[in-house]
């Protein structure tokens, strides 16, 4: 054999080792990590929309949480001293016409959660709008906070409060349904209206002026004074010639809605008479 035919030879039986030796799939290198065993994003539980208020629960609220909208109080038993209790839970509609999902502090979902609480109100304590108009008892409703909406909560809950004084609620009974004591909470007042003194409070405390009529103010927009004044001034006087018995010398004050006042739906003026 020429030395030609023996290094092809050669050339070829090192390829076949080379090639033979390629083919089987190489051994883990020893710092290759394991599989993880971390459950993946998808396998993450959901978030937690939080707990769901329940009809007849009772809270011991400071006049500052009755005045926030957002969010869960956590609630006590009913024999327990306490502020406010929930008479309605409704779901809150957060989708929009156009396929949006609205926030539960928006405008909207506000206005949604007074409307229910504000027209359930006088059935739930047995009483008529009307004559809540003259009464310190209150809605005040919660919707959830952003993040819990976020989560799936779509709820809103209306309580009722009794505001005695400025920035100081009335401890509740038991039960506020069909509240036979409700009338104990009617409006009464320190002074006259519009005078420096003027601090709305239940007539069981000390007071000199009460209120004994209102009058609807019609229309979408709040009239001017002069108007609303005019509009007001024999209904109040009628009142106030009732309250006195006849007598000839009268005295009464009429208050007007504050553009707030209106903007929360209080179209109409309160009469009021020296107690």
């Amino acid at each position: 054999m020429s030395a030609l035919v023996r290094s092809l030879a050669c050339t070829l039986a090192l390829l076949a080792v080379l090639t033979g030796c390629s083919s089987a799939d190489p051994a883990p290198a020893a710092d290759t990590p394991a599989p993880s065993t971390e459950p993946s994003a998808a396998e993450e539980p959901p978030p937690d929309p939080g707990p769901r208020p329940r009809l007849g629960e009772c809270h011991p609220l400071s006049f500052r949480q009755a005045v926030t909208v957002a969010g869960r109080t956590e609630p006590v038993p009913c024999r327990r001293r306490h502020t406010a209790e929930t008479y309605f839970v409704g779901r809150l509609d957060l989708e929009t016409d156009a396929g949006h999902v609205r926030r539960p502090d928006s405008r909207a979902a506000q206005a949604q959660a007074r409307r229910a609480c504000t027209a359930r109100l006088p059935r739930h304590l047995g009483r008529t709008p009307r004559d809540l108009r003259l009464s310190m008892a209150q809605a005040v409703w919660f919707t959830p906070t952003p993040a819990h909406a976020e989560a799936g909560a779509d709820w809103f809950r209306c309580d009722v409060v009794v505001v005695a004084a400025p920035r100081t609620l009335l401890p509740l009974p038991r039960r506020t349904k069909g509240w036979s004591d409700a009338p104990g909470t009617a409006m009464c007042a320190t002074a006259a209206p519009g005078s420096k003194g003027f601090r709305r409070v239940i007539c069981q405390s000390q007071h000199s002026w009460v209120a004994v009529a209102t009058v609807d103010i019609p229309g979408t927009r709040l009239p001017k004074e002069p108007a609303i004044s005019a509009r007001m001034e024999t209904p109040c006087r009628d009142a106030a010639r009732s309250r006195a018995g006849g007598a000839l010398d009268l005295t009464w004050s009429q208050e007007s809605p504050t553009p707030d006042q209106w903007a929360a739906g209080r179209h109409y003026g309160i009469c009021w008479v020296p107690a």
